[in-house]
């Protein structure tokens, strides 16, 4: 096993990685920025290498200031975490150029499931259905205009390069087309420094569905399903496995889709496919190559912890899992908790927390960073933790979920427990009748 490895990544999900590294017994190494050297992700490290100031691009996003820091510990392998350089081909690619083990997919599949319209033609060339769309970026006005007529408004603009909602719009009628085409476009570039988009078919009340997968050289495995349609502005607030829309014949189909994709192109790691489910169909979304936030709920119901299954992947090539050693038990739901005051349209809330009580008891648990005197900044994202319970069923799952809430302290900042404990007892969610547009478009707070 390697014997060292660097965690390019701050807060709760630096934590996870040196918590499955230790458990295999391999050192650690922490980098952090000038704002969080008293971190919990520094403090839970072997080592700690400050490689900048608060601004991301000088520390977290700074890939010579990382491979300094991987040069001064001797590290032999890096874990990306999610967000920040998880999915940056170029830091992958300057990894594998130095012979550092980049605990992720290779330079090569993270360029090509990172670009959307390329992603979407290889999804199609194996068989999984795609959202009818551009067959390729547009940055012409005339020509997107036209294609729009002819696939049928409503119709979803996105960043070629984007994720996250940024360059994202909702064109619902003709006259709305140029200004938001425009506005798309401008924000393609301020984020993501290429103005290219494509356009595809908007549904109206779609589910937001992903496969979890690992795979190595000798197999692909899935680990279920994940239903993540409680969003706001294309951003996940709760996720739950598994999902309460699909059926055991729709599971079928899907997972054999996804599998013959994901081994096809030679896939190594973890990762997430993502699909847009609506009137019993599914429509292949984007593949991350990376673990996802929402990882926590897929481990709860498996019982299989999928940090130390990627390691493993990364350090030998092969996953060790075999489909039938898979075997997902009850129902688990992860609550997302921000800095955010959301009676304030979501104002970000950083200060210094006073009292704080995590909770705890039976399959519950809190994925974090923070503790009494632990300072949120407003440099970074703004989840500071998140909550995941696991019962027998959905509905003692919730109600697991909902004490939990009820313990938790948090005090000297603002947070969306409040929000949360609303939406677990909303008649749409107890009922599982809600899609991805429900708090976009109904006012629930």
């Amino acid at each position: 096993m390697f014997k060292k490895i660097l965690i390019a990544n701050r807060g709760e999900i630096a934590v996870r990685v040196i918590r499955a590294c230790k458990e295999w017994g391999i050192a650690t190494v922490a980098v952090h920025s000038d704002v969080d050297r008293d971190s919990m992700h520094v403090r839970l490290a072997d080592e700690s290498v400050c490689i900048g100031s608060h601004q991301p691009a000088n520390s977290y996003l700074n890939i010579p200031a990382l491979m300094s820091a991987i040069e001064l510990t001797k590290a032999e392998a890096v874990h990306p975490g999610y967000g920040f350089l998880s999915e940056n081909a170029n830091f992958a690619k300057v990894l594998e150029e130095n012979n550092i083990k980049f605990i992720g997919a290779s330079s090569k599949l993270i360029e090509m499931m990172g670009d959307k319209i390329q992603a979407k033609k290889i999804a199609k060339e194996h068989g999984l259905p795609v959202i009818e769309g551009s067959e390729g970026g547009i940055t012409d006005i005339k020509t997107a205009k036209e294609l729009c007529k002819k696939i049928g408004f409503p119709v979803l603009i996105k960043a070629s390069a984007g994720g996250g909602g940024k360059g994202m719009k909702i064109v619902r009628k003709e006259e709305e087309f140029e200004t938001l085409f425009s506005t798309a476009k401008s924000e393609a570039q301020k984020y993501f420094g290429n103005d290219e988009i494509y356009i595809e078919k908007f549904f109206q009340n779609p589910r937001h569905i992903e496969v979890q997968v690992l795979s190595g050289k000798n197999r692909t495995v899935h680990l279920h399903e994940r239903d993540c349609s409680v969003q706001r502005r294309h951003q996940k607030l709760i996720e739950e496995t598994p999902s309460p829309v699909l059926t055991d014949q729709i599971r079928k189909d899907l997972f054999e889709r996804t599998i013959n994709m994901v081994s096809k192109i030679g896939y190594e790691g973890a990762g997430t496919v993502e699909f847009i489910y609506e009137d019993g169909k599914f429509y292949f979304l984007e593949m991350n190559t990376r673990v996802q936030v929402e990882h926590p709920v897929t481990e709860m119901v498996t019982g299989i912890d999928i940090i130390k299954e990627q390691i493993w992947i990364a350090f030998t090539g092969e996953t060790a899992l075999e489909q039938s050693d898979i075997n997902p038990r009850g129902h688990a739901i992860e609550c997302r908790i921000n800095a955010e005051d959301a009676s304030k349209n979501f104002q970000p809330s950083p200060g210094t927390i006073g009292m704080c009580h995590q909770p705890s008891g039976f399959r519950t648990r809190v994925d974090g960073a923070i503790f009494q005197g632990y300072k949120v900044t407003p440099y970074y994202d703004s989840m500071v933790c998140k909550v995941i319970t696991h019962g027998r069923n959905r509905t003692e799952a919730i109600q697991r979920m909902n004490r939990s809430l009820d313990e938790f302290v948090i005090e000297g900042i603002t947070t969306t427990i409040p929000l949360h404990k609303i939406l677990l007892n909303h008649k749409k969610f107890i009922e599982s009748d809600f899609n991805v547009g429900w708090l976009d478009n109904e006012k629930v707070i």
